[in-house]
């Protein structure tokens, strides 16, 4: 039976961490697949970012305004071929400005102080995963937005104090967005699974694009 003839509501996972389905538009996420996909190529192009202990992650990033490797921030890829990452540019800060007004309504109403300097895009093919981590190498407390496009995912929401239970599973569909900020702000998460082939044939993208804006709290 089609999971379409059932409406997905707006839900609030945990406090402060909102899911708002199909929130983007096919326009929109054929627009940022192809965005994506410039800063891809580079000036720093998307990578298997490798690991301290010597381990590669299996999902491909590339990143826009600040350069994450872990576990610190810079404006050059040292880690990859020294050069500077692509600006980040105003219209993601807006968009980050109308997730949040979309995910928090009312409570969104400082939506303007919201600043986005950093964006992290991860590729999933249809056997990456993510391993539960706390998003905290910012060092503003403010919101993370998360866009997913291309192929279904099961997102694993959890607690502040450790990576196992209690814990939700979030399908995210294509065009879903989910923030998280305030009491959940530094929640455990994850993608235990993605699962190939449930993308939109109109996005001419094989696989998953999760683009997380953020404020860094950092200064050149």
């Amino acid at each position: 039976m089609s999971a379409g003839l059932f409406p997905r509501e707006r839900a609030e996972v945990a406090p402060g961490a909102v899911h708002v389905p199909g929130w983007l538009s096919l326009v929109r996420q054929r627009e940022l697949v192809a965005t994506c996909r410039q800063w891809a190529r580079g000036p720093v192009p998307i990578r298997h970012t490798k690991l301290p202990g010597g381990g590669v992650m299996s999902v491909m990033t590339v990143c826009v305004g600040w350069h994450w490797q872990p576990y610190r921030y810079t404006r050059t890829a040292d880690d990859v071929n020294g050069a500077r990452v692509a600006g980040f540019p105003d219209w993601l800060v807006e968009l980050g400005r109308e997730a949040l007004s979309a995910a928090y309504g009312g409570a969104g109403a400082g939506r303007g102080a919201y600043a986005p300097d950093s964006a992290l895009v991860n590729f999933y093919d249809g056997d990456a995963r993510m391993g539960m981590h706390q998003d905290k190498d910012e060092r503003s407390g403010a919101p993370v937005v998360s866009l997913s496009i291309g192929d279904t995912c099961v997102f694993r929401f959890g607690n502040t104090e450790n990576r196992g239970r209690p814990y939700t599973d979030v399908e995210l569909v294509s065009g879903d967005l989910f923030v998280f900020g305030g009491a959940s702000r530094f929640a455990y998460h994850g993608v235990p699974r993605v699962l190939p082939g449930t993308a939109d044939p109109a996005l001419g993208l094989a696989g998953r694009l999760n683009i997380t804006l953020r404020e860094t709290g950092l200064r050149d």
